[in-house]
């Protein structure tokens, strides 16, 4: 069973729709201003994979969760967005609710 890394696709997904070049997200996460966008091309690539580390500080930057990046469908993506957005109580409520099911 061969599974594809969902890393590289939802990166350039979000990243595209923030409306944000490569080289700017690359510098906003702390990287060399040369190789930024290089860096950034080669993740969304799939040539190189980032460390957690950097994955989080990528996140952040792009206001997403970090579970984001390892979903493996649109629609776990999209619901791990969202449920982010939900406060503590909010989340509890949805987990409650799901377990009824």
């Amino acid at each position: 069973m061969h599974i594809t890394n969902p890393i590289p696709n939802r990166l350039k997904s979000i990243r595209s729709s923030k409306g944000i070049s490569q080289k700017k997200l690359g510098i906003r996460i702390g990287l060399d201003e040369s190789s930024a966008s290089s860096r950034m091309n080669h993740y969304e690539k799939g040539r190189h994979v980032p460390d957690v580390q950097t994955l989080k500080k990528i996140a952040d930057e792009l206001e997403v969760p970090l579970a984001y990046f390892f979903c493996e469908s649109e629609l776990s993506a999209e619901l791990s967005c969202l449920i982010e957005k939900l406060s503590d109580e909010e989340k509890s409520n949805l987990i409650n609710s799901l377990k009824e099911k």
